[in-house]
């Protein structure tokens, strides 16, 4: 039995096979149209979501199985004050296999020590989202052709961002990455994430506040919001909500063949005017996000079609 807690729990091999299957999902529906059936998935949602709670279920559901669970922690016996480890135990005896997304870093982890199902990290507070990174990748993948050489901008809330980081540890598998990091100095990247970077000699990165000055540069401009949930005052989240904003006019300063994401939701981050812009493709990763899970669910309970 396995789990999924990070993007690293996962081979470069095994990422392929995963975007491979993928792929046919895509080109072929029907012949995983029933390959889960009699099969019933958990969500353990104890923080708010929608793409990524709705993603897990329709990737279910279209494979022909079930879905049972809560979307937030007041709906569920953790407002009785259950743990986890609790929880997964009573789920183990009804589901097959789990999606959990926790406030706390490092929920998920615990969970699967003393489950019986696999579970799946669907993000855990500011630390990992490994199911938006395998998104993410299937997504440049299919518009690039590629993984590596590439030079990547994160733009916004790169201390708490958990798909930043996520994405970050996944993509320094492969050959010829650069980064750029955008943001202001109160949500730079932390420093265990920069001490990573440091661990890999071949890969460069610099940081920078202007997103102006480094967009004819990129290959991909990823914008992640900046998140109230993280912050422990309003007044500091007031002060930086804003300090991005990507529109039409900024967008005319990056190369044709540029692509922008975002893990969505977006706020103000990225102005709607963008969203006819063809390299604008943040809704194009909903849609994979969905087909890259169902095969996520596939290889976890073992299902070869």
């Amino acid at each position: 039995m396995r789990h999924l807690m990070t993007p690293l729990d996962l081979t470069v091999e095994e990422l392929d096979r995963l975007m491979e299957t993928a792929d046919d999902i895509i080109i072929h529906p029907e012949k995983y149209a029933h390959v889960c059936e009699g099969r019933i998935l958990a969500t353990l949602f104890y923080e708010p979501s929608t793409r990524t709670r709705l993603s897990f279920e329709a990737a279910m559901l279209r494979l022909g199985g079930r879905t049972m669970g809560f979307s937030e922690a007041s709906s569920s016996s953790a407002a009785k004050g259950e743990s986890v480890a609790d929880t997964i135990r009573v789920v183990s005896c009804f589901a097959d296999i789990a999606a959990m997304r926790h406030f706390k870093e490092g929920a998920p982890m615990v969970a699967a020590q003393f489950s019986r199902i696999p579970v799946i990290n669907a993000g855990d507070g500011g630390h990992q989202h490994p199911t938006q990174t395998l998104t993410d990748l299937m997504t440049i993948r299919a518009i690039k052709g590629r993984l590596g050489g590439m030079k990547i901008g994160m733009c916004g809330d790169l201390k708490f961002g958990r798909t930043v980081h996520s994405l970050i540890r996944a993509l320094l598998r492969y050959d010829n990455i650069s980064f750029v990091f955008v943001s202001p100095d109160e949500l730079r990247l932390p420093d265990y994430m920069i001490e990573e970077l440091h661990a890999h000699p071949g890969v460069s990165y610099t940081e920078v506040t202007r997103l102006e000055a480094v967009l004819p540069e990129l290959d991909v401009l990823y914008m992640t919001r900046v998140q109230r949930e993280r912050f422990f005052n309003e007044e500091d989240y007031v002060r930086l909500k804003d300090y991005y904003v990507l529109d039409s006019n900024k967008m005319s300063l990056a190369g044709k063949d540029m692509i922008v994401l975002h893990p969505l939701p977006r706020v103000n981050e990225i102005s709607v005017e963008v969203d006819n812009d063809p390299r604008a493709r943040y809704f194009d990763q909903v849609q994979n996000g969905m087909y890259i899970r169902m095969a996520l669910i596939l290889m976890l309970l073992g299902i070869e079609v």
